[in-house]
């Protein structure tokens, strides 16, 4: 029989909490929103607890967070959330407080590297080496495997803060980034098209100007990604990338913005197949997570 683990996708606006192994093995899952760290991570423990006299214990729990996080397993702050703008948030021992709980071992990452690996391991990357996963939603976020590894770095890639070209006579929107105004992410995330428009970006149809603009900046990210790291594939997560207009609009854009510099068949002739939605939808997170804690047990000595 194989070990059962706890996956966690700790989003901005709600909690996932899932046991199982994979797609195919997911036994219970409970969904809740994000409020304060006691409140929440009471419920997590309590979600988990109640599952094992059910099913057995979970051999390790992985969790996948909005952030900024500290994922270095080294470092005194390991599984902090650290400097995010969501009030009462900030520096909050989210791992060491559920691992200590639950007394498991606690795989910790952010919510995008934790996507991309589940993406990896069951959806749209299987067998890929170096390709990105990006969620546009609340905010924007990438994760990225490349040579077979998520990279970290000094913290954990920001994709979403990339500074991008904004043309101000044509979108006079200052943007909705805290800290950076008219980054990618103050530029083309749902609430800032919801400030835009004055309407949830949901609620705007298919044919509205908006989602011209949103193809528009998602493609000039898309194409800078794509000249630095040179990914075999794009995954596009995210409840605005939910809209089926929009694929067809940032494909058609990226190589345009590309002009035939990039010479490979997945941009000149395939980017259908190149530039997709995630393979396991918007179970990618927890799924994610569920892989975060198998790896982290087959680290242990």
């Amino acid at each position: 029989m194989s070990k059962l683990f706890g996956g966690i996708e700790a989003g901005g606006t709600k909690f996932v909490c899932a046991v199982g192994s994979g797609p195919d093995d997911i036994r219970a899952e409970l969904r809740f929103p994000t409020t304060t760290p006691d409140e929440v991570i009471n419920q997590a423990v309590a979600f988990f607890q109640e599952q094992a006299a059910v099913y057995g214990a979970v051999a390790a729990l992985g969790i996948a967070s909005f952030g900024p996080v500290d994922p270095n397993p080294h470092s005194a702050t390991y599984g902090f959330i650290t400097s995010t703008p969501k009030p009462g948030w900030a520096q909050v021992d989210l791992a060491g407080e559920i691992g200590r709980r639950l007394r498991v071992p606690v795989g910790f990452d952010t919510d995008v590297n934790g996507a991309a690996l589940g993406e990896w391991r069951w959806g749209a990357a299987q067998g890929l080496d170096t390709f990105i996963y990006l969620t546009i939603g609340t905010g924007i976020g990438g994760g990225v495997i490349a040579n077979n590894k998520l990279i970290h770095g000094l913290l954990h890639p920001e994709m979403g803060h990339i500074r991008l070209p904004h043309d101000r006579q044509a979108d006079p929107y200052a943007g909705h980034c805290p800290y950076h105004g008219d980054c990618f992410e103050g530029l083309a995330c749902g609430p800032a098209m919801g400030d835009r428009w004055q309407q949830p970006a949901e609620s705007l149809p298919g044919d509205h100007p908006a989602w011209e603009l949103e193809a528009h900046y998602l493609a000039l990210a898309l194409q800078s990604f794509i000249c630095t790291l040179s990914p075999q594939r794009i995954i596009l997560g995210g409840g605005v990338m939910s809209q089926p207009q929009l694929f067809p609009m940032v494909r058609r854009k990226v190589q345009e913005l590309l002009n035939h510099y990039v010479q490979h068949p997945a941009i000149l002739t395939d980017i259908d197949s190149y530039i997709v939605p995630p393979g396991l939808g918007n179970r990618a997170g927890v799924l994610g997570a569920i892989a975060l804690g198998q790896q982290k047990l087959a680290e242990q000595p």
